[in-house]
């Protein structure tokens, strides 16, 4: 294999599709919400992509079978759109196979006749949030006071958006496409299905529906179990003493 490979399994006519990116990146916080869009509308898998820039491994499971590497496409319906969803194991290894792998998605949309993105991901800040906020970054500035009406935040973000959640978008914008890089708020140092359920709320504000939010809420009681009693250990030292907190971390970008 010596380039990125789409294989499709079902060809699907689209109604003004929108490609909704969740690959694996800070807290995964976009890989959580997109898989969880996927099983919560029985989305259909509709191709697979392969690539000689993923790790050079392969994953053993459980029943003794290997698999590669790859990410995939779903298709799903929401009340007004088709949603073609990207989630996967991992994310390329270097710059140009970014580029290389951004291009070749893209090029897959716009067979589709896609023209709105909306990548997910996390933005880290080092710190634990009762209630996190959704962050927004987007393709032009005329969508701002647009995807501000659903609660998005804009202008509170510093740093650079990382990987597929930042290129799609910037690429996307050079072929005539539009949309946002929707962030949750997010501690960065765990995963947080907490932070994932804002984003998909902001989500379905967005797209004009609702999701189920039964498994994620479940989902976030057992992390906020987990966390503490790890919180618990940390805090004490060699010999049991409490420690300071830690400093706060600069975390302040996605992927």
């Amino acid at each position: 294999m010596k380039e990125t490979t789409i294989i499709t399994f079902k060809k699907i006519k689209m109604k003004n599709p929108v490609l909704i990116e969740g690959l694996p990146g800070i807290g995964l916080v976009g890989k959580i919400a997109a898989d969880h869009l996927i099983k919560e509308r029985k989305a259909v898998k509709v191709a697979t992509i392969y690539s000689p820039h993923f790790p050079h491994q392969v994953l053993m499971r459980k029943n003794g079978v290997l698999r590669m590497l790859r990410l995939k496409f779903y298709h799903a319906k929401a009340e007004k759109n088709d949603l073609l969803i990207l989630v996967g194991d991992v994310q390329p290894l270097t710059s140009e196979a970014h580029y290389e792998l951004a291009g070749q998605i893209l090029d897959y949309f716009k067979k589709c006749g896609g023209k709105q993105i909306i990548t997910l991901g996390g933005y880290g800040t080092g710190e634990r949030v009762g209630e996190p906020k959704v962050f927004g970054a987007c393709t032009h500035k005329r969508l701002v006071p647009v995807y501000e009406k659903q609660g998005v935040l804009f202008g509170k973000t510093r740093g650079s958006i990382l990987g597929a959640a930042g290129l799609l978008l910037g690429l996307g914008r050079l072929q005539g496409m539009h949309g946002v890089c929707l962030m949750g708020e997010t501690h960065g140092g765990y995963v947080d299905p907490k932070s994932a359920l804002c984003v998909l709320d902001t989500l379905g504000k967005i797209l004009g529906t609702k999701f189920e939010r039964a498994e994620l809420e479940k989902k976030i009681k057992e992390g906020e179990k987990y966390i503490k009693r790890m919180e618990a250990r940390a805090a004490k030292g060699p010999e049991g003493e409490m420690l300071p907190p830690p400093a706060k971390g600069d975390l302040s970008y996605i992927r």
